[in-house]
Order: C-alpha cells, then structure tokens, then sequence
C-alpha cells in the first residue's frame, strides 16, 4: 500500500521537516532579541524572520493539495521533482526575506513557478482521470503512441 506514491510521501515529510525548522527559527529569533508572544513586532531581523515563516506556512496548504493530486493523478516522480523544485524555493524565498525584504523576490518567483507547474499537472492528471472513467478514454496512452 502507498507504493504508488512514495515519492509524494518523501517530498510531504521533508517540506514538514522544513516547516518545522522555520517555526524553530521564528523562536530562536524571538529569544534573541526578547520578544514573547504573543508581540510579532520588534526589531526588522525578527519581522522579516516572522513574516518568512508566515508566508511558508500561508502556501503550505496549497502545495500539499496539489502535490498529493499531481502524484495521484499524475506521475509520482514528476510530482516529487516539482515538489523538491517546491522545497528548494521556499528555502530559497526564506533565507532571502531573512537578509533583506528585496532578497525574498527570486526564492517567490520560484515558488509561483513551481506551484503552477503542481496545478498544471494536477490538472491534465484529473482530466485524463475524467476522460477514462467517462469516456473510455486514455489521452496518455494516445500521448504515448504519438511520439
């Protein structure tokens, strides 16, 4: 069971790894320069440290949506590069706000990047789930045969 999506299984603990890590950064930020909850304004460091992991946490539900749909409905290790591509923005996007609000421009962009390519995929795995239940029809199969 869950052999079909294993890869999605990987990519879902390493990015709640990841999250998992922001959230200790936000605290060790708070530590540092005193703040307790529940204040989230202080020094600039910490905001952008706060608004890093919030903005992380605000996608998370996005991305896991699409990447467990795109695995199922697509193909598991086309799902898990875009997830990994998912994985490495974000961190990209994190350590970037944390420099600079500027810094964070490249690691979003990346972000958006992979989340379209999550929805689109997602999309032409649902189709072509519609289309065969429906239709009787496999447009990955007839995909296959034209090239």
């Amino acid at each position: 069971m869950g052999d079909n999506v294993i890869l999605v299984a990987v990519i879902t603990l390493l990015s709640a790894c990841q999250q998992g890590y922001y959230a200790r950064l936000v605290g060790r930020s708070r530590m540092k320069h005193k703040i307790m909850p529940p204040a989230i304004t202080g020094p600039p460091e910490f905001e952008r440290t706060f608004r890093a992991q919030q903005n992380c946490v605000e996608f998370y539900p996005i991305f896991l949506a699409l990447l467990w749909t795109a695995g199922t409905y697509f193909y598991q290790e086309v799902a898990a590069a875009i997830g990994l591509l998912y994985i490495f923005a974000r961190h990209t996007y994190f350590k970037g706000y944390v420099a600079s609000a500027q810094g964070r421009i490249p690691g979003f962009y990346l972000s958006l990047i992979a989340i379209a390519l999550l929805l689109l995929v997602a999309s032409l795995g649902i189709t072509n789930g519609l289309l065969k239940h429906y239709l009787d029809t496999n447009m990955f199969k007839k995909l296959d045969h034209m090239f």
